[in-house]
């Protein structure tokens, strides 16, 4: 199992000086220290999240402060771009890392952010999966047909050619089983969360997965790549990281909530935050803090973060993206780095299972 740094920030709107220390910083020690990857969402018109409108962007700033981590889209939201302009960022970003990008394909959550490309909204999820493939004709030099501005068709390729011939997907998921089985299908990796998923429902989501995956896994290999998101602060003792995360998780909890609740058009569930009572909205913070605490991250002194990594290979999760940037004071989270790569020697020696 594979250790990863995972950002989402929920401080688009604080005065502070340096907004990107921590991605800056945290790059360099994963660098340094054996990780995998380094993970940048893409978010838009929002704070949750809001300082990341363009992972390309802050990718291409890790690749010049990093020489060998991965660098990841963790999602690049495709309907809201054209795929000729997606492999063109990130062939730059591959040309300006020496070839570690990789990128997550998300079709949208929010209909908000579609103010960009309203035209795509209604079939996001099918597009997410027909860029996808295009985007990957592209980046290994082929052309692809496209309508130029007085309608002539034209046959474009990227420029400059990225340094990896093949670029590894991702399928960027909130839980559905047919978007596991679709990115397995179309040989990509998965990235998900346990955000309205328990581990054992991810495991038999992940089987699904594999099963879908397994026409494209070469002999002896196994089928597809998972990472899991989840909420990470490693510290000495069980009392002192629930009482130092408990006020950044829950008002990052409670930032997200508009948008959980209120992106699910169409749903059945859906529900307006705005007209809850807020001692409901108190007991639902309250229940997904303990939650997230007590079964749901990396949160808590070493002994219990080994028993969670323990669970997460027995449910076949590949890599562990530590989402470090939910709103503990930076300085914190940087000397708690050291705990969690202490941790990653014992994350590689678990064996993810097969189911």
């Amino acid at each position: 199992m594979d250790l990863s740094l995972f950002y989402f920030a929920n401080d688009s709107c604080e005065a502070d000086a340096d907004r990107y220390e921590l991605l800056r910083e945290g790059a360099r020690f994963a660098d340094v220290n054996g990780f995998s990857a380094v993970w940048m969402p893409e978010r838009h018109f929002h704070p949750f999240g809001g300082i990341y409108p363009n992972p390309s962007v802050t990718a291409a700033a890790v690749a010049q402060l990093t020489s060998r981590i991965g660098i990841r889209a963790g999602s690049v939201v495709a309907p809201l771009h054209h795929p000729l302009r997606i492999a063109e960022e990130w062939s730059v970003v591959d040309n300006l890392s020496g070839g570690r990008v990789g990128l997550s394909f998300a079709s949208g959550w929010h209909a908000r952010d579609f103010a960009l490309r309203p035209e795509n909204y209604d079939n996001r999820r099918q597009l997410m999966i027909d860029y996808l493939e295009q985007v990957r004709r592209l980046w290994r030099g082929e052309t692809i047909t496209v309508a130029d501005g007085v309608g002539q068709e034209q046959e474009l390729r990227i420029y400059p050619p990225p340094v990896q011939p093949e670029l590894p997907v991702w399928v960027t998921s909130a839980g559905g089983i047919e978007t596991f089985r679709a990115a397995g299908r179309s040989g990509a990796g998965l990235l998900t969360h346990l955000l309205g998923q328990s581990v054992p429902e991810l495991a038999d989501k992940i089987a699904a997965y594999r099963e879908a995956a397994a026409e494209h896994a070469e002999p002896g290999q196994r089928p597809g790549h998972v990472v899991l998101m989840v909420h990470t602060f490693v510290g000495d003792s069980e009392d002192e990281v629930r009482e130092l995360v408990r006020g950044p998780l829950t008002h990052y909890l409670r930032s997200s909530l508009g948008l959980v609740l209120g992106s699910q058009a169409g749903s059945a569930r859906k529900i307006d935050p705005a007209k809850m009572r807020p001692s409901d909205i108190d007991f639902l913070i309250d229940r997904s803090f303990d939650r997230y605490v007590d079964d749901g991250g990396l949160l808590g002194a070493p002994e219990k973060a080994r028993k969670v990594l323990d669970r997460l290979a027995d449910a076949g999760v590949d890599e562990v993206a530590c989402l470090i940037d939910f709103g503990v004071p930076t300085a914190r989270v940087l000397s708690g780095l050291e705990h969690l790569g202490e941790l990653r020697p014992y994350a590689a020696s678990l064996e993810t299972a097969l189911r």
